[in-house]
């Protein structure tokens, strides 16, 4: 079993090195001092500190208050191993058709309040049959799991424990680029659960190279951190002690750190668990467009100012966008005021959003700004909705009719359908026990159903696959 390592180009997050840091012995609070301007080489101010306000002055008062609150996560998981034997050898000598067995895997968790609830990533405890948590102290509990978010790879778990520690939430958003952070978590196993290192945000908005539709929704944190795996799901804090992402994933040639870490913001793990505990489930908006970040060569072509907002190749009709007034071929450059200059940004504000909420969408459209008052919606009023390329809107996924029979999902997107467990390349056979041919017979079906939906299936590597959500 995957140890928490997600490998090919991508290596699930992890940490791991021994980070010496020389430093003056002080307390958490640091002397007050006047603003200290630094002056370029011309003599001009580019850069002001105002020294008062950094009451933080080195990484002891982070770590020693928030890595008690990190915890190594052991996982069980039960796999069935099939023999391709002869029927008659096999029923001759009493050799069974397939055997059950029992896999083991770690990763690290967050204690986001002290009545037990721990923040994980979805690949650390996804198909769990067992789950044990271990805190700081070495005291383990048993762990159930809450509810799990496949899009943005966030799980949340709980244990039967009160007045545990925890780490506050941060605000993502206010990061800057250079700013130290700590990565906290379990590097490699128990042994090694509480490891500590330091690094800086190299990056925001990122989306994870090498391996594209891993993750649905990505606006990571880059830092150089150092992690390894069974780091996933470990704590990214900032020099206040505060939660600022989920370390969740490396790039790496070899399966180990190599310079590049990436952390779901905490803005986002605060969305979703906070849907997760409050609804069982996440409440995502859906704006309806498709698109992808401006380059050089499309801001000449649309003349605009700067390479950067989002492109909007296709708008789907009836929703959120289409309603609001966006059309093909504008420029999305910020929603609420939150500048989104990459698609990562817009993914991870629209992220941010409930449906039924609103929100101000200002688009270049021309070469002239304009605002547009956009209501976000679930996706679910699309269904059915057939779409420029002769695709079937299904629960936020686009579905068309298979070669191979049955119905293939084209784009698992980020709806409900890919929450549930749906990806890409799943070929859907039965509907609600219902054999399915055709598009339009799983809208139908679905349509009919009272209270849930269950999809029976292939993967798209060939192994029979199932799952199902709640129609509210």
């Amino acid at each position: 079993m995957k140890q928490s390592v997600l490998t090919t180009v991508l290596s699930v997050a992890c940490s791991a090195l021994v980070a010496v840091l020389v430093v003056k012995a002080s307390s958490p609070k640091a002397t007050a001092a006047a603003p200290t301007t630094t002056y370029s080489i011309d003599g001009s101010a580019y850069r002001t500190v105002n020294l008062s306000e950094t009451d933080y002055p080195d990484f002891t008062y982070a770590a020693e208050s928030a890595v008690d609150a990190v915890v190594f996560v052991k996982v069980t998981v039960k796999t069935t191993q099939q023999y391709n034997i002869d029927p008659l050898f096999r029923y001759f000598f009493g050799i069974p058709d397939s055997q059950e067995r029992e896999q083991q895997g770690s990763g690290s968790g967050v204690i986001i309040r002290p009545d037990g609830y721990i923040v994980t990533n979805n690949h650390v405890v996804q198909g769990a049959s067992k789950i044990e948590v271990t805190l700081n102290n070495n005291k383990t509990y048993p762990a159930t799991i809450i509810g799990t978010d496949p899009v943005t790879d966030v799980a949340l778990i709980k244990v039967e424990a009160d007045g545990l520690p925890i780490v506050p939430f941060g605000d993502s958003d206010n990061l800057r680029l250079g700013e130290w952070v700590l990565a906290i978590g379990s590097p490699l196993g128990e042994q090694l659960k509480g490891t500590i290192t330091a690094g800086i945000v190299s990056a925001k908005g990122r989306s994870m190279p090498g391996n594209p539709g891993e993750f649905k929704i990505e606006s990571f944190i880059q830092t150089d951190a150092a992690v390894n795996p069974g780091n996933s799901g470990g704590a990214l804090v900032n020099k206040k002690g505060e939660l600022v992402g989920i370390n969740t994933a490396i790039v790496s040639q070899t399966g180990a750190y190599s310079g590049y870490s990436f952390a779901v913001p905490s803005n986002m793990v605060k969305k979703v668990v906070g849907d997760l505990i409050d609804f069982g489930s996440v409440k995502r908006a859906m704006l309806g467009i498709t698109g992808g970040t401006v380059n050089d060569e499309l801001a000449k072509k649309l003349k605009l100012s700067s390479p950067e907002g989002v492109y909007v190749s296709e708008v789907v009709k009836g929703g959120s966008a289409d309603k609001a007034g966006i059309k093909a071929e504008d420029v999305i450059v910020s929603i609420d005021g939150h500048k989104t200059a990459t698609m990562p940004e817009l993914q991870a504000k629209v992220n941010s959003f409930h449906p039924g909420d609103k929100a101000t969408v200002k688009i270049i459209r021309g070469g002239s700004e304009k605002e547009l008052q956009v209501e976000f919606n679930d996706g679910t009023v699309l269904n059915g909705t057939v779409g420029s390329d002769g695709t079937v809107a299904f629960y936020g996924a686009q579905l068309r009719e298979s070669e191979k029979g049955g119905v293939e999902i084209v784009s698992a997107g980020n709806g409900k359908l890919a929450q549930a467990g749906g990806e890409d390349g799943f070929i859907i056979r039965f509907v609600n026990d219902q054999k399915v041919s055709k598009p339009q017979d799983v809208v139908e079906i679905a349509k009919k159903s009272k209270r849930s939906i269950f999809i029976e299936g292939v993967t798209a590597s060939g192994r029979p696959g199932y799952f199902g959500f709640g129609k509210d």
